[in-house]
């Protein structure tokens, strides 16, 4: 029953991105269907957000649609069968939805048409060097997000049978579990880093998996001995874009003839050279520096710490700068065990929530909007925020930055008890809100940790909710959104204390 539903869901999207012969590749994130398209001026966007089972959509470097946690993971198999099928018949015209009459109020629709064009400015100001790089970056550690989710929820689960004495013969077992991943993290991060750099993969894979080798524990480099692991994944990166421009400069002046001899040998034996006699070193310095850093910031800021960080996480999301932050919560993660970061950091979202709730409250007559919010919310409560994002908070204006000021509330009260010694953790990236919960770790036992952590979103809902209620609209924005649509689209008279139909609020 859930795979038909899956499949339908899958068939619903396909002709309304241009159909099978417009798709040119197919990944999914954690939340996320992120397609390649040929040609965008196919997809019947307002069709595709009006389907059941999709939250949002967000037009990057690749076309992503929101489906949420575990939809996205069952329909992504489905849809890749359809294109499939698809691409081997006769390529179907792609559907074309209707033209809608729309109301003249403010309407859900016509916000989210504000938020595509906001969406369309990010992704121009994006298309920067840097922030291209981020993008790759991103690319290399998304694809893993899964793994520490698994792996980070059996070891809360192992570390709580062990607090409380149960299973004494289980937990070596969930321990070998947890932790198999994280000690082979670097390979993977080689092996992804070298296909996402043009690279062959496996080489990647093959340097990287020098760092965590046991034998690197009888090299001397710098005066000392190496320790396996040290440099973690930032090593495993920079050993594998060594290696594949190591190999693409082999693949030109090696002979065809020898190429599948010299090249991968050279390849491997030159970057593992400089791995273990340089990349080591310098990258266990930086990582060491950046665990050093990040506990000194929240041990001596905290407060203030988290009041920034949690205030300016959803701009940095929309200037896509967060993907910065991956692979220092990956270093921290493999480091301490868990990432001080992400915790603050999704008191973002709560702030998001509690913008959304007051929103609801304010513009008790606009049916469209409410609409759009109730839909949205329990996403937002479990960590996903992209559907209130671009389609209430960001065209709206005000309330993006009422909701940024929860945000830093909440990020201010987790910041606050890690500076007075109660640190609030991750061990996994990727989800926020109440997805939360069975990812946290700390320093004083998981229910301080997690009555930290749920204060701090009670913190962000109110601050957020407060925020937006008294300071989210001007006296002329709610005159224009505080409309009921349905009435508009009948031409019933305007709202009371109006004498003529208004325009839409410039928002």
């Amino acid at each position: 029953m859930a795979d038909s539903k899956n499949r339908a869901t899958a068939a619903a999207i396909l002709p309304l991105v241009g159909g099978a012969s417009n798709i040119t590749s197919v990944a999914h994130c954690m939340t996320r269907l992120r397609l390649g398209l040929a040609d965008r001026a196919l997809v019947d966007e307002d069709a595709l957000k009006a389907l059941p089972d999709v939250m949002g959509v967000v037009d990057d470097e690749t076309y992503q649609i929101v489906l949420g946690p575990g939809k996205v993971a069952r329909v992504t198999p489905e849809f890749e069968t359809l294109v499939e099928e698809g691409r081997a018949a006769a390529p179907a015209a792609p559907a074309t939805a209707p033209a809608a009459s729309g109301p003249h109020a403010v309407t859900a629709d016509e916000l989210a048409a504000q938020g595509a064009e906001l969406r369309a400015a990010r992704k121009a100001r994006n298309a920067t060097p840097f922030k291209l790089f981020l993008r790759r970056i991103a690319n290399i550690f998304v694809p893993l997000i899964p793994a520490l989710i698994g792996c980070g929820i059996i070891a809360g689960i192992n570390g709580l049978l062990i607090n409380l004495h149960w299973l004494p013969g289980v937990t070596p077992a969930l321990a070998a579990i947890a932790s198999g991943f994280m000690a082979l993290i670097a390979v993977f991060v080689g092996f992804n880093t070298a296909k996402e750099f043009g690279g062959t993969p496996i080489l990647g894979g093959a340097v990287a998996a020098i760092i965590v080798y046991a034998g690197v524990a009888n090299i001397e480099a710098f005066g000392q001995k190496l320790s396996p692991g040290q440099g973690g994944v930032l090593g495993a990166l920079g050993a594998a874009v060594l290696a594949t421009y190591i190999e693409k400069w082999c693949r030109k002046w090696v002979p065809e003839a020898v190429d599948v001899l010299v090249t991968p040998t050279l390849t491997v034996l030159v970057s593992g050279l400089v791995t273990i006699f340089g990349l080591m070193f310098v990258a266990g310095e930086i990582s060491t520096g950046i665990g050093t850093a990040a506990n000194w910031l929240l041990d001596n800021t905290g407060a203030f710490a988290g009041l920034v960080l949690g205030g300016l996480f959803l701009p940095l999301v929309m200037l896509g700068l967060h993907q910065a932050l991956i692979p220092i919560h990956t270093t921290l993660i493999e480091q301490q065990g868990y990432t001080v970061l992400l915790p603050v950091l999704a008191m973002a979202g709560a702030g998001q929530v509690g913008c959304a709730i007051a929103v609801f409250k304010r513009l008790k007559h606009n049916k469209s909007i409410r609409t759009t919010i109730k839909s949205a919310l329990p996403a937002g409560f479990l960590g996903v925020g992209e559907p209130l994002i671009y389609g209430v908070s960001l065209p709206l204006g005000r309330p993006f930055i009422t909701a940024c000021v929860g945000g830093a509330a909440g990020g201010a009260f987790i910041g606050f008890f890690s500076m007075i010694g109660d640190k609030v953790g991750s061990t996994a990236i990727g989800p926020s809100g109440w997805a939360l919960f069975p990812l946290l770790d700390g320093n004083k036992g998981l229910g301080t940790t997690v009555a930290i952590y749920g204060a701090g979103l009670l913190v962000g809902y109110i601050v957020g909710f407060v925020a937006t209620y008294f300071f989210g609209f001007s006296k002329q924005m709610l005159v224009d959104l505080n409309v009921d649509t349905q009435a508009a689209a009948g031409e019933s008279p305007a709202p009371a204390g109006t004498t003529e139909p208004r325009e839409p609020a410039k928002v």
